[in-house]
């Protein structure tokens, strides 16, 4: 049978140890320990261990109002997918809007996956503007667009200049505000010029492309639009 071990300080009572705490101080040998290492205990770098997080507890008490905590979006928007049906040069149809009804050429998409489409304004009034492609109708008559140069036009384009606040005086605040019209910058005017120049020499190219983009589309009695092709 193996022998027991037998204890430094085995222990009188549970808690009181049979020597004191200066007697295992020699008994152990420490002080020849400090003595070696010039009246120091050595110093053992401690090693980085993992702390594991601990469970956060609960409030006791609720705030009585809800707090606004801010959500963090962590999708990475996706570019949005073009129709099959919508390349450069398609004329499209628009279904909502000011401009319900118009027939437009679409020239690119933009950054934010709107397309940017155009009448041209001088055949139909329909300016540069950005439309959701939800909202048109791609058909099979397309213009040649190689000629029309829109690099420039992006979303930055169409964005509206804010307006300066300034303070007003005792009598201006009862004035009546005067409504002030939205005047076009001359750049704009411009770009919008030079897009559709190039434009219509490739539409009137083509016969009857220019009254068709000019007329308005609309369904009559009679007219099934599940039948129809554009």
């Amino acid at each position: 049978m193996a022998a027991k071990k037998t204890l430094r300080n085995p222990d009188l009572i549970r808690g009181v140890g049979k020597f004191s705490r200066s007697k295992m101080y020699h008994k152990k040998g420490l002080w020849a320990i400090k003595k070696k290492n010039g009246g120091k205990f050595p110093q053992h770098d401690k090693k980085m261990a993992t702390v594991t997080p601990t469970a956060v507890k609960p409030p006791k008490f609720y705030p009585a109002d809800d707090v606004a905590k801010p959500l963090v979006n962590k999708h990475k928007p996706k570019p949005t997918k073009l129709r099959a049906s919508i390349t450069p040069g398609t004329v499209l149809i628009i279904l909502a809007g000011r401009f319900k009804g118009k027939r437009v050429v679409f020239l690119k998409q933009l950054g934010s996956g709107l397309l940017l489409v155009t009448g041209p304004f001088k055949l139909n009034g329909v300016p540069l503007r950005r439309v959701n492609q939800a909202y048109v109708i791609g058909t099979s008559t397309k213009v040649d667009i190689s000629g029309v140069s829109c690099d420039k036009i992006d979303d930055k384009y169409f964005a509206k200049q804010a307006e300066k606040k300034q303070k007003k005086g005792e009598g201006e605040f009862f004035e009546e505000k005067k409504e002030e019209k939205n005047v076009l910058p001359q750049e704009k005017k411009d770009e919008q010029k030079a897009v559709d120049a190039a434009l219509i020499t490739a539409i009137e190219s083509v016969p009857e492309l220019k009254a068709y983009l000019s007329a308005r589309f609309s369904l009559k009695s009679g007219m099934k639009p599940h039948e129809l092709v554009f």
